[in-house]
């Protein structure tokens, strides 16, 4: 089945399903004070929950991502599913932090079968440039969720406590199921995968970490989203701290982002008609690395809010562009284990994520620590553009 074939209502299936994801890492974020008052702890404690989902997610997809390739992409999102939606409950209901940080990581491991699932089924489907354009209509959709997801959270809060934020998520999992069941999994929906080998998960990761001309990708997602991480973590910071921005005006400038990431992901769809995959994320990644430059620059030559926002939507929009691309080009290389491949790509960029987000909190609290640290990230994403521009050269000088 190609792309052009691939009905819309299977791309929305796709895209919400992908959208549990930043829903339950951002929706719950404005009632922060309400559970730190109402479990008798402070928001720091509160926000260990972010961290806790972050590591058991990446954890989830590496457990995931190869039982799906080994008992098929249906059982193991439906569980994923199943286990979010249980675990969701469980939080709703929490009455301590404990049952909090707890019910968190078993929620992010249902998450973590959920979402490793849905790279895999895209890889079923289609391969190449038509891959590519798929992961880019998702991901015009999907990019939404993390703007609007805190603002549905307040929604919520007006409506009901903090507790009524994860039974939401509950039923949101839930619904998701015959949703799923009917677009993807019967009747002209259903595809057939190449069949998978029998083998242990170890084997299969051994498979994958031993496809060496793929194993770069995993590094590019990995500092690519670890640039966006550190952006989300340090972005109240940045425009409030620093440049004295109300929370309004916040929003504002964070949505800027968004729209941004918009812009990147339609000319990469309009692009994918022209160029391959990896032209487009050799482009988007050295639009990066120039945002990067001016952002440098405007930390340290200390330019006004107007100069600097140009260059920080140009740094992150660019991930609109960068992570499809990215997604299409490392699983072109696995037709019958596209469940552990996604699961390591997946692992890998929300554990590298997190690991260097906890530490940069060891910088110290200035705008140039944080650019710098963002510039770090970016410069191994550009080595690694370099690097396949070199390949490249050598593939075709090569007799």
């Amino acid at each position: 089945m190609t792309q052009s074939k691939t009905p819309f209502i299977v791309v929305l299936s796709l895209a919400m399903t992908m959208m549990l994801g930043p829903f339950s890492m951002d929706t719950y974020l404005p009632a922060f004070p309400i559970i730190g008052e109402s479990l008798e702890v402070s928001q720091q404690a509160v926000s260990l929950s972010v961290s806790v989902y972050v590591f058991a997610m990446a954890f989830g997809q590496l457990i995931g991502g190869a039982l799906s390739d080994r008992f098929g992409r249906q059982r193991v999102l439906m569980s994923g599913l199943a286990i979010f939606a249980l675990s969701s409950i469980v939080i709703g209901m929490a009455d301590s932090l404990n049952t909090l940080l707890w019910g968190r990581a078993v929620q992010a491991l249902g998450a973590g079968f959920t979402l490793v699932s849905v790279p895999a089924l895209v890889r079923d489907r289609v391969a190449g440039r038509d891959a590519a354009k798929l992961f880019s209509m998702m991901g015009f959709i999907m990019v939404l969720a993390p703007g609007i997801a805190p603002s549905v959270g307040s929604v919520i809060l007006t409506l009901g406590s903090w507790h009524t934020i994860f039974f939401a998520l509950a039923v949101y999992a839930l619904l998701l199921v015959p949703l799923l069941v009917r677009v993807l999994f019967t009747g002209t929906g259903k595809v057939s995968r190449m069949k998978s080998p029998k083998m242990s998960l170890l084997a299969r990761y051994k498979l994958v970490l031993s496809t060496k001309p793929a194993l770069p990708f995993i590094v590019w997602q990995a500092a690519s989203f670890s640039t966006l991480m550190m952006f989300i973590t340090y972005a109240s910071f940045i425009y409030q701290g620093h440049f004295g921005q109300s929370p309004s005006a916040f929003s504002m400038l964070f949505a800027a982002n968004i729209v941004a990431m918009l812009i990147f992901n339609i000319l990469n769809r309009i692009l994918l008609s022209r160029l391959t995959s990896l032209r487009i994320l050799q482009l988007a990644t050295g639009c990066q690395g120039i945002g990067i430059l001016l952002l440098v620059m405007a930390a340290f030559m200390e330019w006004p809010l107007y100069a600097f926002l140009p260059a920080m939507m140009l740094t992150i929009g660019s991930i609109g562009a960068i992570s499809p691309n990215i997604q299409a080009c490392f699983l072109e290389f696995f037709p019958t284990s596209g469940g552990t491949a996604a699961a390591l790509l997946g692992a890998a960029q929300f554990g590298v994520a997190g690991l260097l987000s906890a530490l940069s909190a060891m910088l110290p609290h200035t705008l140039e620590a944080v650019i710098l640290a963002m510039a770090a990230c970016g410069l191994v994403a550009y080595v690694m553009l370099a690097r396949s521009i070199i390949k490249g050269r050598a593939t075709a000088e090569a007799p």
